[in-house]
């Protein structure tokens, strides 16, 4: 969808995008200490960065209204999320320790309507009751928002419930399902449509960090107080998110959804995920094996890469993903590159660069940087579909001198203000505070808050040259992630490691183009589970399923009859 494209910063302001973009399911445009020299040779603030996401929370994938709004995914999106959580909450606790949390029973749930409007025929809402920290029941409940679409044909063999996660961290499933239904049409005739606010998320006691999450521009520009600026929005974090904040994590939501699936009378939890989605079928995978489904993982996240080479990868994915978009302008009469690629990257990189030098103006006056350049590329990059868009907007920019175009790409620079009302209102910030959260729940690596700024400072410039030589354009903007939990204990290991579970074989779909999840992560990740077939999809975009009927053929044949080949299958680009 289009977004507004006002914005009101003045140059220089150290600037944490917004709403631009999750899910999850970014880096591009995040900050680095003071010191590291910008595109233009300035000094850039510190900020903090999205691993590797989409460039917009709720943004579609593939093509307009697709099911994946996960350009929340943490690695890699459009913007950046300038929280980090304080050191004080601590880690959520990881699995297997303690006493075993009570799950509720069978039917527990009661259906009726949804908080939100409008929602499609038949969708109804409800609620399963959690423990608050599934290793100490003791410490209370919160609950989980949910929503059901029940099958349209239950007379031709039944499935049950097939639950879905539409990516992030930070993307409501329940939204998400509610706009895009009919692209799970063939599933729902069988099964029950069921999806789910992750805890942190939505109707599902949504952290916050109270507003913007810029470190602001009255902040001097040494390293020290932007860092200790860093701390003060991490504080601001844990005071506006309550209880609720020390427990999310993808092992915590993986375990919520095993209460969901005894809440349904499911006997296995059969499941679609995509994006960060795919995060969460694994360590579901790896949790309850013996309990796990048919399961489709679509734009498959890495388990095992600390965040450097995260951030490095996404770079890496983006830069090969504008190749492929450049290459596809050549061929238009119209493209303002011309049909030299090699000189079309050059091109591209310039314009970025003199964009940070001099900002262009809108016609509302606000400022357009180049930063903001990298953020629209990165979210038009998400689905073929808006690469036209995006190549008209090149041509203005460049031939008129008018970002407007692109601004309409990229987005707002913050929140976009809540439109909800009553009980089912949700901080406008949600999605960003719960980004970051669940991204750092998820990673036991953390950069060393003890260490003195100049250390932090030197050990960004020495990784500089690594990330420019992967993209000129992307490259810069994903550094920013070595800080992206600055400030808060590491958080668990189990994630990292993941070997041969023992779960049933499931279906995984990688997409040759993706510019937020690399097709090697899907490899990798295959290997790590021991018991996956991939589908190799060469086109372009984030995820499969809603672009490629090859895709959606594999998918729904194995959701629905359990057909599923060996070894890995091709799915040709625009089949």
């Amino acid at each position: 969808m289009h977004r507004s494209h006002r914005r009101t910063r003045t140059p220089g302001r150290t600037r944490t995008p917004g709403r631009s973009h999750t899910d999850a399911p970014g880096r591009t445009g995040a900050a680095v200490p003071t010191g590291i020299a910008g595109r233009s040779g300035a000094a850039v603030p510190t900020g903090v960065a999205r691993r590797a996401g989409a460039p917009a929370p709720y943004a579609t994938a593939g093509r307009p209204r697709t099911p994946v709004r996960a350009r929340l995914r943490v690695r890699g999106a459009a913007a950046v999320c300038a929280v980090v959580l304080a050191s004080a909450l601590g880690a959520g606790p990881g699995p297997g320790s303690g006493s075993a949390a009570p799950t509720p029973a069978a039917g527990s749930i009661r259906w009726g309507d949804c908080p939100d409007k409008p929602v499609p025929d038949g969708m109804t809402c409800g609620s399963v009751t959690v423990p608050l920290d599934h290793d100490d029941p003791a410490k209370g409940t919160i609950r989980v928002a949910l929503a059901r679409i029940p099958a349209t044909a239950p007379g031709r063999h039944p499935l049950g419930s097939l639950l879905l996660n539409f990516g992030g961290p930070g993307g409501r499933g329940t939204t998400s399902l509610a706009a895009d239904p009919a692209t799970f049409a063939k599933l729902g005739e069988r099964y029950d449509l069921v999806t789910f606010d992750p805890r942190g998320v939505g109707l599902s006691e949504p952290v916050s960090c109270g507003g913007s999450q810029e470190v602001g521009d009255r902040v001097p520009a040494d390293a020290a107080s932007q860092l200790a600026a860093l701390r003060a929005v991490a504080r601001r974090c844990a005071l506006h998110s309550g209880p609720v904040l020390p427990y999310v994590g993808t092992v915590q939501v993986a375990r919520d959804m095993e209460a969901i699936r005894r809440a349904l009378g499911d006997r296995r939890l059969n499941y679609l995920g995509f994006s960060y989605g795919t995060r969460l079928g694994a360590v579901y995978a790896a949790l309850f094996p013996h309990r796990t489904g048919r399961m489709v993982l679509d734009g498959v996240d890495t388990l095992g890469e600390p965040l450097a080479e995260q951030a490095l990868a996404s770079a890496r994915g983006r830069q090969r993903a504008l190749e492929r978009f450049l290459a596809w302008c050549a061929h238009r009469e119209t493209c303002v590159y011309g049909t030299n690629t090699r000189t079309a990257k050059e091109r591209v990189d310039d314009l970025v660069a003199r964009l940070d030098r001099d900002p262009l103006i809108g016609d509302d006056g606000s400022w357009f940087t180049g930063q903001d350049a990298v953020d629209a590329i990165a979210t038009a990059l998400y689905a073929q579909a808006a690469w036209p868009a995006l190549a008209d907007a090149l041509a203005l920019a460049e031939r008129r001198h008018d970002p407007v175009g692109l601004m309409q790409l990229g987005g707002p620079t913050g929140p976009v203000p809540d439109a909800g009302d009553g009980p089912a209102r949700v901080p406008a910030d949600n999605a960003e505070a719960a980004l970051t959260a669940v991204n750092c729940a998820d990673d036991p690596d953390r950069s060393e808050d003890r260490a003195a700024p100049a250390a932090v400072e030197r050990e960004i410039r020495d990784l500089e040259p690594e990330f420019r030589a992967v993209s000129e354009v992307f490259g810069p903007g994903q550094l920013g992630t070595v800080l992206a939990c600055y400030g808060r204990p590491a958080g668990t290991d189990f994630i990292r490691r993941i070997d041969h579970p023992g779960a049933p074989r499931m279906l995984l779909v990688g997409t040759r183009g993706d510019p937020a999840t690399p097709y090697e992560w899907t490899e990798e990740t295959a290997r790590r589970l021991g018991s996956a077939v991939i589908v190799d999809h060469k086109g372009d975009g984030h995820t499969g399923y809603g672009t490629s009927a090859c895709v959606r053929g594999y998918a729904d044949a194995f959701l629905t009859d359990g057909h599923l080949p060996h070894g890995t299958r091709a799915c040709p680009a625009g089949e």
